[in-house]
């Protein structure tokens, strides 16, 4: 499944698939983005990608297919 990202949309804040160059979701809010893409994340188990207004990667949170488990 794709990862899910969260980035800065003309119209706010937008939830797209990686790969795709259309949004899934539009929301006025950051926050309302990230609750929705997390929520795609857990259901797809896959990863969520959060950038910031500058285009560039703040946060990663995986929801089932984590690349660099934790060891130990």
């Amino acid at each position: 499944m794709p990862n899910q990202h969260v980035v800065p949309h003309e119209k706010g804040w937008a939830v797209r698939g990686e790969g795709s160059s259309r949004a899934e979701l539009v929301t006025d809010t950051k926050q309302e983005a990230v609750e929705a893409a997390r929520k795609l994340a857990k259901e797809q188990r896959s990863e969520l990608v959060v950038h910031g207004k500058d285009g560039r990667i703040q946060t990663k949170d995986s929801h089932g297919h984590d690349p660099y488990p934790p060891k130990g």
